[in-house]
């Protein structure tokens, strides 16, 4: 089936993964050459792991996630793997996520500092804990099995739109976390004075705004949507195999089948009526 805007997706698609990649080589050029480099001694160069661990998993691979199910090139593919693709995405960002608010507590611990006590850490904390659960609720109920399709059907708009707000919430945490690095670390020259640090992480910043706006634009365009299965045999976990069929499209087959059923069993009362009034009128005559 062929994509309504199939050039200008093709173009915001190659634009958000190169403006997605280069946030993640302008964070590593950051803490590589501006904050010392990467390490996991509880130094300021395990904290390095934050940023860089934060930009590519909740960034950029949360936003490949997000999009996944819009490449046309996938459309034929069942909807069962499509759903491991996306939930394996976002595990992938949620591993490193983790990992980065590790790197976090122990550098805290070893230079004795406070720990969550500026609205970065608050929103942060939250964003990651929300993302969790959102990951377990979808394996739970999209992916396995055994979830009936009513509960799916309430559920999805919630997981789509909460998916999309916690997306947009990382990158604001995100933002907020790094001015505040700034603040602390350039105090000579100070970070008002336009330094060479400054002004790099500032257009860090800026990148990884462009890269969320291009996902939301995406993914929230109507005629780039993952066209509806009529119908696809998607494989179960325990190897089974049924014939799935969602939404209105079981309710339209479903009705159907019950005309169908209805019509065959009315055309047989009416052959068995027409049958016996043919044996009366036999029986009549002789």
């Amino acid at each position: 089936m062929a994509m309504d805007g199939y050039k200008g997706f093709l173009v915001l698609l190659v634009s958000a993964l190169l403006v997605g990649f280069l946030s993640v080589i302008f964070t590593l050029v950051w803490v590589l050459h501006y904050r010392g480099g990467l390490g996991w001694d509880g130094t300021n160069l395990e904290f390095n792991w934050h940023p860089v661990l934060m930009v590519t998993g909740f960034v950029f691979i949360q936003g490949i996630a997000i999009i996944v199910y819009r490449l046309p090139w996938t459309w034929k593919c069942s909807k069962l793997l499509m759903k491991s693709i996306h939930a394996g995405l976002n595990a992938v960002a949620a591993i490193l996520a983790i990992i980065s608010l590790v790197a976090v507590f122990e550098n805290r611990n070893y230079r004795n500092i406070t720990h969550l006590y500026s609205l970065h850490g608050w929103v942060g904390l939250t964003v990651v804990i929300l993302y969790v659960l959102q990951l377990l609720l979808g394996f739970l109920v999209f992916l396995l099995p055994w979830a009936p399709l009513s509960l799916r059907a309430f559920l999805m708009p919630i997981h789509v739109y909460s998916g999309l707000l916690l997306f947009g919430t990382a990158i604001v945490t995100i933002l907020m976390g790094v001015t505040e690095k700034l603040f602390f670390v350039l105090t000579n020259p100070a970070y008002s004075t336009f330094p060479p640090e400054g002004v790099f992480v500032n257009t860090l910043g800026l990148i990884i705004l462009v890269f969320g706006g291009l996902i939301f634009w995406i993914v929230t365009r109507p005629q780039w949507k993952r066209p509806k299965e009529l119908t696809s045999t998607l494989l179960q976990p325990n190897g089974a195999t049924t014939e799935g069929v969602e939404g209105s499209v079981a309710t339209s087959y479903g009705h159907n089948m019950d005309k169908s059923d209805s019509e065959l069993n009315n055309e047989i009362a009416a052959r068995k009526r027409n049958l016996a009034l043919d044996e009366a009128v036999q029986r009549s005559t002789m």
